[in-house]
């Protein structure tokens, strides 16, 4: 049933800047002239009652990987080309999004994706073809699971391989992983034996429940970025890292009698449920063309959702079969993460498409109200190369500690960051790998960035070579 503007008034008046909502996030961004941090900002000044925000300034790592505040240590977990996996293959490349599940015995079972676009013979570091796990023996991609145990030992094996540009992905309630192709390839483009562009289930607990892999495309075929479930409603939320046009925002809601639970996705018909894309409007009534309209943290949407006419894009993408004043679009549509009974999710920079550029946006869609709400809004980073600022936010996981903890893929220097219930962002960590030269320095995004089951531990990826690392310290809460 469509939003009718008065529904969206009330709901508006109640998801205004400045009214908390229930969880962790509460009013993040929603202080006025709340805009991230500016340059030269080292995310250290006053954030609340709480007094400061973030760990203190980070400490230049000796070694030349990963920079953090005093007190904090790293360990590396995997890292491509030297450490291997159980059948003797080097981990691949690559990392991406990453889970986290607690396993038996106290082990911590990460499912890593790798993002590895087109043929093999591409990459020095694909994902292993193992027996029973392949979907496409052209494909590079897929994901590993990473068992870390108590003692320190950590073995590595292949959850699915043959899959395209495996990029954020998701985790389940009932404890399994949704892999996302970011691609559109279709069987005969970029050497592939098969179409792409399709979400994966992999189980971490049951090696046995990957063999012979199948897509559900119930979800789309379309260049996913993440996805997360509404356990309460049935629903999942998509997004998409497309441009030209931009991508969109997607809901994909079960048919009737659906219930959801490990393997199930895989045994739904190829046109299952509705899949739908978001039609936003402000509280004048008026249409939102792209989320990157809105300028000042709290500004709040409306939502309807429009029926996806051919989910599979047989003959047109996805985002291509909507006529301009149809669908509300994003630019770069990239992590996402559940929490506070909703989905939060990351619009990357914007320059043309935004009355005022700027470096990234948050927003947060609440099912129950049916609205959008800007979180987050970062400034442009006017010196990119230089530490302080950060720009281009992309995976997202929401903190034990309160607020979120984004991965940075911008501009020069990268980092891991957080952003308080008040706006306020502030340093976690920083990557000192340099992959390019003295002359022209290049730092690699950070990705996969995760909490373990207990929050002792940060999980997050340097992408380039493919570093997965263990973030350990005095975490304290971010009022």
């Amino acid at each position: 049933m469509p939003l009718t503007r008065r529904d969206f008034a009330k709901r508006s008046a109640a998801t205004g800047a400045g009214v908390a909502l229930a969880g962790s996030i509460g009013v993040l961004g929603t202080a006025p002239g709340a805009l991230g941090s500016e340059p030269g900002d080292t995310g250290t000044g006053e954030a609340g009652a709480g007094g400061k925000a973030g760990y203190g300034p980070l400490v230049a790592d000796p070694d030349g990987i990963l920079a953090l505040p005093a007190g904090f240590s790293y360990r590396i977990i995997t890292r491509s080309g030297e450490t291997r996996l159980e059948s003797g293959e080097y981990t691949p490349s690559n990392h991406d999004g990453t889970a986290a599940f607690e396993g038996p015995r106290g082990v911590t079972l990460l499912v890593n994706n790798h993002e590895l676009k087109g043929p093999r013979a591409d990459w020095d570091h694909p994902v292993p073809l193992t027996d029973g796990l392949v979907y496409d023996p052209a494909a590079a991609g897929g994901c590993t699971v990473v068992e870390v145990h108590r003692d320190g030992q950590v073995a590595e094996w292949v959850g699915i391989a043959g899959t395209s540009t495996n990029c954020a992905g998701g985790s389940t309630p009932w404890g399994t992983w949704l892999t996302c192709e970011e691609s559109e390839d279709r069987a005969g483009e970029h050497g592939m034996t098969k179409d792409h562009g399709y979400v994966f289930e992999v189980d971490p607990q049951d090696r046995r429940a990957n063999r012979a892999p199948r897509p559900v495309k119930a979800l789309g075929r379309y260049a996913h970025e993440a996805v997360v479930v509404d356990q309460r409603r049935g629903h999942l939320y998509l997004t998409e890292d497309a441009s030209g046009p931009n991508g969109l925002f997607y809901r994909w809601v079960p048919p009737h009698g659906f219930r959801h639970g490990r393997g199930r996705l895989r045994t739904l018909a190829d046109d299952a449920g509705v899949l739908q894309a978001p039609k936003c409007f402000d509280s004048g009534g008026r249409f939102v063309d792209d989320l990157s309209r809105a300028t000042r943290t709290g500004t709040v949407y409306g939502v309807d959702w429009v029926d996806v006419p051919d989910r599979d894009a047989r003959t047109k993408p996805v985002r291509k079969q909507f006529a301009d004043g149809e669908v509300t679009r994003g630019r770069k549509l990239e992590g996402m993460w559940w929490a506070d009974g909703g989905a939060y999710f990351v619009c990357s920079y914007a320059r043309e498409e935004s009355p005022v550029a700027h470096d990234g946006q948050v927003w947060f869609y609440d099912p129950r109200r049916r609205t959008l709400t800007l979180k987050v809004l970062l400034g442009v980073n006017r010196n990119p190369g230089e530490d302080g600022a950060f720009d281009g936010p992309d995976n997202i996981t929401v903190s034990p500690y309160g607020g979120l903890v984004i991965a940075e893929d911008g501009e020069g220097v990268q980092h891991l960051f957080g952003a308080t219930d008040s706006g306020k962002t502030y340093p976690i960590a920083r990557n000192d790998l340099n992959i390019g030269t003295a002359g022209e320095p290049e730092f690699s995004e950070f990705t996969g960035v995760v909490f373990s089951p207990d929050g002792r531990t940060l999980f997050a990826n340097i992408q380039e070579p493919g570093i997965m690392l263990a973030i350990t310290g005095p975490w304290r809460r971010q009022r």
